[in-house]
């Protein structure tokens, strides 16, 4: 099963302390600005249960979608904000299964 959606995964690594922060910041941008953009499908944040980190899987029509938010002016002077709490690892494909009961 191939999904037509271009998906984004984001790992934030961060000490437990930040984890609430990380993620009332990335609640914000999500709400007030991505969620606003063009080709933006869906998103979900999930909060490792150590807070130790923060994963955002994010669906986005195309990679070109997804190169115009990272270049979106609010963006780029949001994510230095983002790496003063956190490490960040990126990744894009495809989803080739998914299953639910």
């Amino acid at each position: 099963m191939k999904n037509e959606f271009v998906v984004l995964v984001n790992l934030l690594k961060m000490e437990p302390s930040k984890q609430a922060t990380v993620i009332e910041m990335l609640e914000a941008s999500t709400r007030d600005v991505i969620s606003r953009l063009q080709g933006w499908v869906s998103t979900r944040l999930i909060a490792a249960s150590d807070g130790a980190s923060v994963v955002i899987y994010s669906e986005w029509r195309s990679q070109e979608d997804i190169a115009m938010m990272r270049s979106d002016a609010r963006l780029v002077a949001y994510f230095p904000k983002i790496r003063e709490l956190a490490t960040l690892e990126s990744m894009q494909g495809h989803v080739v299964l998914s299953e639910a009961s």
